[in-house]
């Protein structure tokens, strides 16, 4: 079944679904203030897009662990998240702005699906010693999307109009629905056990067979029914969600990754609230902050193909923390304020994330229990996106009264993700799945 699944389809589906939901975000910011003539609207349209993904990325992930076929269930997400794009567009300037803000949470919901939801299908896809290589691979997806989304957004909606912007974006994501649904089925044939979301085999709950009456007894006394524990979708749901939860707490591998990179988002967040204000200080030009990401995004490109060259150069749990901390040096040095130093600093970013996500999904396909696989991945990606939306939040308001204290809380916050990847003591041995 791995053979029959082409890893290239796989990456080019990635790719676009990634570079969609990249351009989303700019074209929903542009949309909402070209629509409503709102800066706050368009901000809080950013904002319902990206923090409910903290609520989608574990049950999304579960019910992909529970699926036969998990490449159809993502496809569908990928068709829904493209169609909640579209009916934010159609209600923006129409219907109240309560109920498109209310369109742009769900859409959210299914953010995770993009990401986790597509990276964790890689085991299904290519052989075991070609996984370090490919993971690679697969980041470096992000560094592109990252890349060309926000600048097909500018240019899209600068030569076509902002619409247009949108519409494009979630095309994108649509366009991408061939490759997920494609994805091989499951091969292992056990039926899944209550604890693994299968449904429990029936009791019976009448008298014993008379078969199975111990010599000696009274037929005639009834065995007193046994009560099956709570069953049904939800009930399993209920319990994959903690198994997964649990699988991500029990594992040190696991909690110091997801902490780590979560902590690292937040202060991603932080420096690109930041980056209209250095644009406009140090760069001559608002916009020009813009470039920043740019920067970042082709240093993490560059980071990354050295890594998918030379896959095992580095232990992935050394290039989470120290990722971290090359993370923390970039608003550092841009609190110089100097237009070369800024740009490098830009460069420093990007290669402190771009290996550092190859390294969180490795250490995740290297710890995930298999039947929780894709939850552990989505509930991962829906923290970061948050992650990176509170810290957007949080440095906003300070960037406005202090630009320096903004990039020094941003510095301080990458420099306490590194921290947190050595407070979660380590295991001598590999964590038991839960």
């Amino acid at each position: 079944m791995k053979r029959r699944y082409s890893f290239p389809v796989h990456l080019a589906g990635a790719a676009v679904a990634r570079t969609g939901d990249e351009m989303a975000g700019p074209a929903l910011v542009l949309a909402g203030f070209a629509l409503t003539g709102s800066a706050a609207d368009a901000s809080l349209l950013l904002a319902g897009v990206t923090v409910s993904s903290v609520l989608g990325g574990p049950v999304l992930g579960s019910l992909l662990d529970r699926a036969e076929r998990p490449g159809r269930l993502l496809a569908a997400a990928l068709a829904l998240y493209a169609a909640g794009l579209t009916a934010v567009l159609v209600g923006l300037g129409r219907l109240p702005f309560a109920l498109t803000l209310a369109a742009a949470v769900l859409t959210g919901l299914l953010g995770p699906a993009l990401s986790g939801g597509w990276t964790a299908q890689l085991p299904a896809v290519v052989r075991d010693d070609r996984l370090d290589r490919a993971n690679a691979l697969d980041a470096m997806t992000f560094g592109a999307a990252g890349l060309a989304g926000p600048a097909l957004a500018g240019g899209t909606a600068e030569a076509l109009g902002v619409p247009t912007a949108v519409v494009l974006s979630a095309a994108l994501v649509a366009l991408a629905l061939p490759a997920a649904r494609a994805l091989p089925a499951r091969t292992d044939p056990t039926p899944k056990s209550p604890a693994r979301g299968g449904r429990p085999r029936p009791v019976p709950s009448g008298p014993a067979p008379s078969g199975l009456v111990p010599s000696g007894s009274a037929p005639s006394v009834p065995v007193p029914p046994v009560v099956p524990a709570p069953s049904g979708p939800a009930a399993g749901l209920a319990v994959d969600l903690a198994a997964g939860l649990r699988a991500v707490v029990r594992s040190p591998a696991l909690a110091r990754a997801t902490l780590t990179s979560v902590v690292s988002c937040i202060a991603q967040g932080m420096l690109t609230a930041c980056l209209a204000l250095l644009g406009e200080r140090v760069l001559g030009g608002a916009g020009h902050g813009a470039m920043l990401l740019s920067c970042a995004a082709v240093s993490a490109l560059a980071a990354n193909a050295v890594l998918a060259r030379f896959p095992r150069a580095i232990a992935p749990d050394t290039l989470l923390w120290t990722g971290a901390l090359l993370q923390a040096a970039a608003p550092a040095a841009a609190v110089l304020g100097h237009p070369t130093v800024l740009v490098a600093a830009a460069f420093v970013a990007g290669i402190g994330e771009g290996p550092q996500l190859t390294a969180l999904f490795a250490v995740r396909h290297r710890e995930a229990p298999e039947r929780l696989r894709s939850q552990i991945f989505t509930t991962g990606a829906g923290l970061k996106i948050t992650g990176f939306a509170l810290g957007a939040v949080v440095a906003g308001p300070v960037a406005a009264r202090s630009l320096t204290g903004a990039l020094l809380l941003a510095t301080g916050t990458a420099v306490l993700a590194a921290l947190a990847f050595f407070a979660v003591p380590a295991a001598r041995g590999r964590a038991a799945p839960a």
